[in-house]
């Protein structure tokens, strides 16, 4: 089992910033993807940014050009920066890896944009 543990969510106001960590640990063999999703109210899971093997990354239309992910792959660690955050960026943000042994998510950080 691989577990994902996030920190870095909170309170911020419109056009603030935040930077999401998430750290891998237990039983990894080989991570292929590490990366974000989130989940507002009465929405379903989107992808935010993810970042695959050979530093390819993938970010939602939405998040362009504010969000950038990166990875520590000496600490098995995934970051998030949000920069000029808006109001419509409020949900619960999950870390996600695929491993070769599978798919596992965190439990999550709450994530508020409002004045």
């Amino acid at each position: 089992q691989v577990q994902l543990v996030e920190s870095g969510g909170g309170l911020v106001q419109p056009g603030g910033s935040l930077r999401l960590s998430c750290t891998a640990s237990g039983r990894i063999f080989s991570i292929y993807v590490m990366g974000w999703y989130r989940q507002a109210p009465g929405k379903q899971r989107e992808l935010v940014a993810v970042t695959s093997n050979g530093d390819r990354t993938n970010y939602a239309d939405s998040v362009k050009g504010r969000f950038t992910i990166s990875r520590d792959n000496a600490k098995n660690t995934v970051y998030l920066q949000m920069n000029n955050l808006k109001p419509e960026d409020t949900a619960v943000y999950f870390c996600y890896t695929l491993d070769i042994s599978g798919e596992f998510w965190g439990q999550g950080t709450q994530v508020t944009v409002s004045s």
